[in-house]
């Protein structure tokens, strides 16, 4: 048996359990293909409590995140959030996370499931010579997704916040169901969406947490909301083109190679990975992270070879159907010159070799209300649902 989160009493009443990062967690509730639809229409509950979490408080918190992360925290202001990496010296992704600065020197840091330990230890090494504090909250805290076009409605709903005052990895303080509660503006679908943490949640006591999650699925039911399992997660995250650690990144990928080089600050005086980041930048990487589409039948998985005509050219991290757009369509690593978009390659799927096309990412990222973006092509509504027979209301 794994661990639990805080509402893993519901998941084992309504969702389909398996293990995951050593977690009891719900893979699918009322089906994938119907999950991913309610996000990308209507709004999504997805309980990712599972996740880390670690308080950075002190006069150093501010520097000290700054030398073991390659983004700038020295940029945010209060209230406010990035996206980052923590690399070795070798300039490899130990993990990807957010960081979100809570006060003028009090941090949020939220990391994989499956890296919990590996992150933990890896800040505590390199705080030794620090005097900023760490506080691991991943076991007193709840963390719920709330994601989909009308998530803005079920959050207004509940906290009676302003949410026009939250840009995207935006904070605000809220109470939901009583409970006091940190809202970010912040998702892993591509849809506009919120991540909330529910303070004083914890494990061993978690009727806050149900509290907060109850009164969500109450109040999300005239805005459609449905609950969401890791299988649709995945799914979406992977139409949003973004990268899941353990198989579009690692620590034997360097952000050179994954095109995360925007969440990198070389102008910062230092930081881990630094220096064999700029060597891997100057001299081009041999490999470079691509999206791409199937134009004939067939759904990519990880492991796949990928080919230009019979030379082996790569490998797929990430494949899978998207209900989204109708179509096969993956992640993987390839020599440059195979990167361009509409570049022609093949992908071995069961020893049968299937055509498909490198596409620009995002393959699908809502840009408003009433536009999207779709293999890097801004649609608007009546368009998209032309092009690809999508229902959006």
């Amino acid at each position: 048996m794994g661990k639990k989160t805080q509402v893993y009493d519901y998941h084992k009443t309504h969702g389909n359990i398996v293990d995951y990062a050593g977690y009891d967690l719900p893979v699918w509730f009322e089906g994938i293909i119907p999950e991913c639809k309610a996000v990308r229409t209507h709004v999504g509950i997805f309980d990712v409590s599972h996740m880390g979490r670690v308080l950075v408080e002190g006069k150093d918190a501010e520097n000290f995140l700054d030398k073991v992360t390659t983004n700038d925290v020295s940029s945010l202001a209060v209230g406010r959030g990035q996206y980052s990496l923590l690399c070795n010296p070798g300039g490899r992704i130990i993990d990807d996370l957010t960081v979100f600065r809570l006060g003028s020197s009090k941090f949020l840091v939220v990391y994989n499931a499956g890296n919990r330990e590996k992150d933990w230890n890896w800040l505590e090494k390199n705080r030794e010579s620090s005097t900023a504090k760490m506080v691991d909250v991943s076991d007193d805290v709840a963390m719920f997704a709330v994601q989909g076009p009308r998530a803005g409605n079920l959050l207004r709903k509940v906290s009676h916040a302003r949410l026009d005052e939250v840009d995207r990895y935006g904070t605000k303080d809220v109470k939901v169901a009583g409970q006091s509660c940190l809202l970010t503006r912040s998702g892993y679908t591509g849809e506009d969406g919120f991540e909330i943490y529910v303070w004083n949640a914890s494990i061993k006591s978690p009727a806050n947490a149900l509290k907060v999650w109850n009164q969500l699925l109450a109040d999300g039911g005239e805005f459609g909301i449905r609950p969401v399992g890791l299988g649709g997660r995945d799914v979406l995250r992977l139409e949003a083109g973004m990268c899941l650690y353990g198989n579009d990144i690692d620590e034997k990928t360097s952000p050179v190679e994954a095109r995360l080089s925007w969440v990198v600050r070389l102008e910062k005086k230092e930081f881990v990975g630094k220096d064999a980041i700029q060597v891997l930048r100057d001299k081009g990487p041999s490999r470079v992270r691509a999206g791409f589409k199937m134009q004939a039948r067939g759904i990519p998985r990880q492991g796949h070879a990928i080919l230009f005509d019979t030379e082996p050219i790569g490998k797929v991290t990430s494949g899978s159907f998207s209900p989204t757009l109708g179509v096969g369509i993956g992640m993987g690593y390839v020599k440059p010159t195979f990167a361009k978009p509409n570049e022609k390659i093949i992908v071995r799927i069961r020893d049968k070799d299937v055509s498909a096309k490198v596409v620009k990412l995002p393959f699908y990222q809502r840009k408003s209300d009433d536009h999207v973006v779709v293999f890097g092509e801004e649609l608007g509504f009546k368009d998209f649902r032309s092009k690809y027979s999508f229902e959006t209301s």
